[in-house]
């Protein structure tokens, strides 16, 4: 399966974007939204993000992780992992429901990761996740879950993409966080590659 293109994800737009087949994931959400009643939803290339729009900062990701030598379900999770919303972002832009429909367009690997990295309770599990027994609170159902060290360090990864690429682009964020951020990233040392470490070592300092 070839992975999912910034431009097909522009053109189709969230949630319809194209397989390898070329079939839309969730076309029936894309139809339901623009009925009456159902207002659009922003879409990646119009929503504001830090840095410009949320599709840039996606596109960001899949490409700071891919620097990092990521594997392609990962880089994929990094294109799609705000289509759930997440913690620190509200906004969906794909339902829950529709969870299989995104997982046969980028892997069931890739899908899995992008909702544990969307599920996950910050102020809950962060602080342990480095330990042997971490735990991760799921926000979306409420359930504790003991991910395996390689899932992880996947969501260690996935986060420093995400956070790295926020401080990069913003001043302001590297004043008002980049010390918290410091000090989680050289909390989960033991679960980041090497790569990354280099990179928040580059932009915190």
């Amino acid at each position: 399966m070839r992975a999912i293109t910034a431009c097909e994800l522009t053109e189709r737009t969230v949630p319809a974007i194209e397989t390898a087949s070329g079939s839309p994931v969730a076309a029936s959400t894309a139809e339901r939204t623009a009925q009456p009643g159902h207002p659009a939803r922003p879409t990646p290339p119009h929503f504001e993000h830090p840095g410009g729009t949320l599709l840039a900062h996606l596109e960001r990701v899949e490409a700071l992780l891919a620097s990092w030598g990521g594997r392609p379900a990962m880089r994929a999770a990094g294109l799609c992992h705000a289509f759930y919303g997440t913690d620190g972002f509200p906004l969906q832009l794909l339902d829950l429901e529709h969870r299989a429909d995104l997982a046969e367009a980028i892997g069931a690997d890739a899908e899995a990761l992008a909702y544990l990295y969307a599920s996950c309770d910050r102020k809950a599990t962060h602080r342990g996740l480095a330990e042997d027994d971490g735990m991760l609170l799921d926000r979306f159902t409420g359930a504790r879950v003991q991910p395996n060290l390689g899932r992880r360090r996947d969501l260690a990864e996935l986060t420093a993409a995400n956070e790295l690429d926020l401080a990069a682009i913003s001043p302001k964020i590297r004043t008002e966080y980049g010390a918290s951020l410091l000090g989680l990233f050289t909390w989960w040392r033991p679960l980041l590659s090497a790569s990354a470490w280099a990179h928040c070592r580059n932009v915190l300092g």
